[in-house]
């Protein structure tokens, strides 16, 4: 991959910012807690049951619901919806806009899921069954709890915003779509500020464990806190996490003028689908959709000096991406690879958001955050720059490249500029 010798710069009005982070993850509500937890391998995976299925493991958050939200809203609303009005408060805070002064309608909110709904129907199917299906009983919060915007929805109503908000339905990939929407709605000078990113609350409902156990595709043997491991020759499947990252975007133009702390430019971003299977990622697809991000921020594979993988910890997901990346990476000496779904399983929606999330940090610090729980790398996952168990201290960290992907073929890409 060679850089586009004739792409020009942005002006800055079209160029994007990073200004704010807002976070809840299996091991940390915080940018500081969670990089922390990350760096002293420490994991968010914990013993779990739940009804219909019985034990497995499950990354769970503790963030406070009620920080920046009514019990009574709360009780109303949805779980996902609860960790997206945690994370964009908190980027609002982290970001240091004058809210109170901000016109709410230029804000626009881009949230991913993977799913969702699933939670609210299993949990009224459940309790209407003891009043033997008497639709009195039924929950009149049903249609606004499972309405396709809910988690988007639920933040407006939060904060007081009146510009745009939806949910972009991504599977897996949908935390880096959420930022993408954004991006693209602010360079469209449909909204000023834009609330992007992804939230989960996937781990309450027993549909997503079934399915994944009927597929042989969930990790459910040994100690919770080793059990998500991808890479690893022995490695069982994917740990079902909830969670939620969203962060404020703004145009360069805009931050700079108010003299906001910038954490980093979205250089370059992707999205294609692979077209060939349900579930079975494909390598080449994913490839292209890596090199379509490169040429778009115009820079070369070898200029990359983080990628931030999805792996997931099933045996064909994690060789299939890594045969994508050895497309593109294979020659790149200086380009380290690490996963964050080793410490706190796949957040689903939420994923792609939280584990760019979790490498910003190293614009600052230098440090490569490991991939842990690997005793035996698989052969047909072996890539140069691998970092596992310990942190690797590079020194000089300019671009991190997140990869992203979900069932039915869909692939994003995110690349992140230090400014």
């Amino acid at each position: 991959m060679i850089a586009d010798a004739n792409k020009t710069e942005l002006p800055d009005d079209q160029r994007i910012v990073i200004t704010g982070i807002g976070l809840t993850a299996p091991n940390g509500n915080s940018l500081s807690e969670f990089r922390e937890s990350l760096l002293n391998g420490k994991s968010g995976v914990q013993d779990y049951e739940i009804r219909y299925f019985g034990k497995t493991f499950a990354g769970v958050c503790d963030f406070d619901e009620r920080k920046h939200q009514t019990r009574k809203d709360r009780r109303r609303g949805t779980r996902a919806a609860s960790a997206g009005i945690y994370c964009a408060n908190e980027a609002v805070i982290d970001s240091g806009i004058d809210w109170e002064n901000t016109d709410k309608s230029r804000v626009g909110i881009y949230v991913g899921v993977t799913e969702h709904g699933n939670v609210e129907t299993e949990n009224e199917v459940f309790e209407i069954k003891g009043f033997d299906y008497d639709t009195q009983y039924w929950s009149h919060h049903h249609n606004p709890r499972t309405v396709a915007n809910n988690p988007a929805g639920e933040v407006a109503l939060n904060m007081g915003i009146i510009g745009p908000h939806y949910t972009i339905g991504a599977a897996c990939a949908a935390g880096n779509a959420g930022m993408i929407q954004g991006a693209q709605m602010l360079r469209l000078h449909e909204c000023d500020l834009a609330i992007a990113g992804g939230v989960s609350e996937s781990i309450h409902t027993f549909g997503i464990f079934a399915g994944f156990n009927s597929q042989g595709a969930l990790a459910r043997n040994g100690d919770p806190e080793k059990a998500s491991c991808p890479f690893d020759v022995n490695r069982q499947g994917i740990v079902v996490a909830e969670g939620g990252c969203l962060y404020t975007l703004e145009r360069f133009s805009d931050a700079k003028s108010r003299g906001a702390n910038i954490i980093g430019e979205l250089a370059g971003y992707a999205m294609n689908t692979d077209a060939t299977d349900f579930v079975l990622p494909n390598p080449d697809r994913q490839a292209a959709c890596v090199r379509l991000a490169l040429g778009k921020a115009g820079i070369s594979a070898d200029q990359i000096d983080i990628v931030s993988t999805h792996a997931t910890g099933t045996e064909s997901g994690d060789i299939q991406e890594c045969a994508g990346l050895r497309q593109v990476f294979g020659d790149c000496e200086s380009t380290y690879i690490n996963n964050t779904k080793s410490f706190i399983g796949h957040s689903m929606g939420a994923a792609g958001a939280i584990e760019l999330a979790g490498n910003l940090s190293s614009f600052k610090d230098g440090v490569v955050h490991a991939t842990i729980n690997v005793d035996e790398v698989d052969p047909l996952c072996q890539l140069p720059g691998l970092v596992v168990n310990e942190p690797r201290e590079v020194g000089k960290v300019d671009y991190i490249l997140n990869n992203s992907f979900g069932m039915l073929g869909i692939n994003s890409v995110v690349i992140i500029k230090k400014i």
